[in-house]
């Protein structure tokens, strides 16, 4: 959530490299397909004016520097036998990137939904009906419904712009190197690559989203990690830069070595991959009409509300006393009052803070 927040202020706001609509389009079709959002947003990004070579160089980029971090702790828990440190680390650095999530989301719903004063909201009622209803479910539920988005992107589309075949009388409708990291097992890597294939295949919306399956299947179903192992790979995911699911790469690591880690990685974004390129020159063309245009600011706002359900839900897990409180407080006040202020410097801060407190304590 925080990297397609990123993304946002980074390409459309300040580089100009991306337009508003490319962004909603693309937004909308990482929604709609499978596989981690913010990886398929970066893909369809990439695609936009590059094609097939934008895409791939933009995956590739996106997932590769934090692939590599999570490989090297990987390594460094398996040496170590824990990341105690980690945890008093993440202790600060959950509510500082819930400061970072909200800010994102709430500029977000500002740029897709509507300004927040009465005029603009009673002119987008019911994006604002969507948005809601959105945040409500997914507070309620913990996960994304992509059911609600296309639904929602539909009901919009036939209210603002039905298309002309709804018109006509008898229309049909339809719709690297280290201890252990090259000691495998081939009948596990087997294993690894069609878990994680369906990880990437199945699961709709955010980093979040992959969490719940994972758990089913790394920790219960498979058993190759201990619940502790398990919380330490989310841990890991959350205190590095990237995407949230790259925390497959440390499961896969030490699950199966580096051999591991990587078919968990390409079996987790490969999928996502495939469907944004295959998805995006036709979604490309018809995103002019204006009836497809309703039905993506439909599912816009839908996923928008989402989005800030989420980041309640996220909140609630990581606002566990006073001072993760404050610290989520004081990064939202700095995003707000210190205009220049680097998100990277934010999350510093707050994991020094972190382990300052936890030593105290």
């Amino acid at each position: 959530m925080a990297l397609v927040g990123y993304m946002h202020k980074d390409l459309v706001e300040k580089r100009s490299w991306i337009t508003e609509e490319e962004y909603k389009e693309g937004l909308a079709l990482a929604q709609l397909a499978p596989g981690p959002l913010a990886a398929q947003l970066a893909i369809y990004l990439g695609y936009v004016h590059y094609r097939i070579a934008g895409a791939t160089l933009c995956g590739l980029a996106f997932v590769l520097p934090s692939f590599v971090m999570v490989v090297l702790l990987g390594m460094a828990y398996q040496l170590y036998g824990g990341l105690s440190w980690m945890q008093a680390v993440f202790y600060g650095v959950g509510p500082g990137v819930i400061g970072i999530i909200a800010m994102s989301a709430f500029k977000l719903t500002v740029k897709s939904v509507s300004k927040l004063d009465l005029t603009s909201i009673r002119k987008n009622w019911l994006l604002w009906l969507f948005y809601t209803g959105a945040l409500v479910i997914t507070v309620i539920t913990k996960k994304e419904q992509v059911l609600l988005f296309v639904a929602a992107g539909l009901i919009y589309m036939m209210v603002k712009a039905p298309p002309a075949w709804t018109k006509k009388k008898n229309s049909v409708n339809f719709i690297l190197l280290g201890i252990g990291s090259w000691q495998y097992e081939w009948n596990t890597l087997w294993k690894i690559a069609w878990f994680f294939t369906k990880a990437g295949a199945f699961v709709f919306g955010s980093g979040l989203a992959i969490v719940p399956f994972l758990h089913s299947g790394v920790v219960t179903e498979n058993h190759w990690l201990t619940e502790a192992q398990f919380v330490d790979a989310v841990a890991v995911a959350m205190i590095t830069p990237g995407p949230v699911v790259i925390t497959v790469a440390f499961i896969g690591y030490l699950v199966n070595g580096f051999p591991g880690a990587t078919v968990a990685a390409l079996a987790t974004f490969l999928p996502c991959y495939l469907f944004t390129i295959l998805l995006a020159p036709s979604f490309k063309k018809i995103a002019g009409n204006t009836s497809v245009k309703a039905f993506v600011d439909g599912i816009t706002a839908t996923v928008i509300g989402a989005l800030a359900g989420a980041v309640i839900v996220i909140a609630a897990r990581s606002i566990i006393d006073i001072p993760t409180a404050l610290i989520a407080a004081g990064s939202v006040l700095a995003l707000l009052y210190i205009k220049k202020i680097p998100e990277p410097c934010i999350i510093a801060i707050a994991a020094l803070l972190g382990v300052v407190i936890k030593a105290i304590v």
